[in-house]
């Protein structure tokens, strides 16, 4: 299980941040990932692997004017 945004949620470990933000429905371009205190590069969405206990912030960029 980890936690996203404080939210517990299963079936992620072993998949990617990719993986996550995609059955989320969000757009990996618009939105900031930490994982565990670290802030995870856009490049690497697809090797960042997700671990049970894993803390996950994830932040939506919203534009406005």
């Amino acid at each position: 299980m980890i936690q996203v945004n404080g939210i517990s949620q299963q079936g992620f470990a072993g998949k990617t941040i990719r993986d996550l933000l995609q059955a989320q429905g969000l757009n990996p371009e618009r939105v900031a990932v930490e994982q565990n205190g670290e802030i995870i590069r856009r490049a690497n969405f697809d090797s960042a692997q997700l671990f049970d206990g894993d803390k996950i912030e994830i932040v939506h960029f919203v534009g406005g004017g």
